[in-house]
This record gives C-alpha cells, sequence and structure tokens, in this order.
C-alpha cells in the first residue's frame, strides 16, 4: 500500500469529486430533476469512480506487480486484479 500513502492527498481529492458527484445526485432526485437530468449526474458519479479506481490499481500495479521480484507473488497480484476487474465489467 505504498503507493496509496504516496498519492494520499491526490487520492482523497478524487473520494471528495466522488461525493460531489453523488450529493449532486441525491440532491437532483430529491428536487425531482427530470430523468434526463439524473442521468447525467449518475454517469458523472460513475465516471469519478472509475477515476479513483484506475488511480489506485495504477499505483497497485506499478508497486505490486510491475516493481515486484517474485515471480510467484507477481503472478497472484495480477491474477488478483483480473478477478477485479471482471467483478467490475459486469
Amino acid at each position: 500500500m505504498a503507493h496509496v500513502n504516496r498519492d494520499k492527498k491526490k487520492l482523497l481529492t478524487r473520494v471528495r469529486r466522488v461525493a460531489g458527484q453523488v450529493a449532486a445526485l441525491e440532491h437532483a432526485l430529491e428536487a425531482d430533476a427530470d430523468c434526463a437530468d439524473v442521468l447525467i449526474q449518475i454517469a458523472a458519479a460513475k465516471g469519478a469512480i472509475h477515476g479513483l479506481m484506475m488511480e489506485v490499481l495504477a499505483g497497485h500495479l506499478a508497486e505490486h506487480v510491475v516493481a515486484e521480484a517474485s515471480p510467484t507473488k507477481r503472478a497472484r497480484e495480477a491474477q488478483a486484479i483480473v478477478e477485479l476487474l471482471k467483478g467490475f465489467a459486469k
């Protein structure tokens, strides 16, 4: 988790962006916004989450796959990422 600690400020900024998008979505629903406006807010929240995930994933790949000296650990971490991406793609 060294990457997460090193980039904590950047990740927290992304988390706050997610929170802002979700808050805007909640506001749109409470205000009985038009379906198109709600869908735009959902897409924005999804994009913010995706950006956060890609940032953490890139760090994980760099730290625990590419830089990993042990082929066994490298293969295990790569497989964990494959499983994560399969679940995300559903």
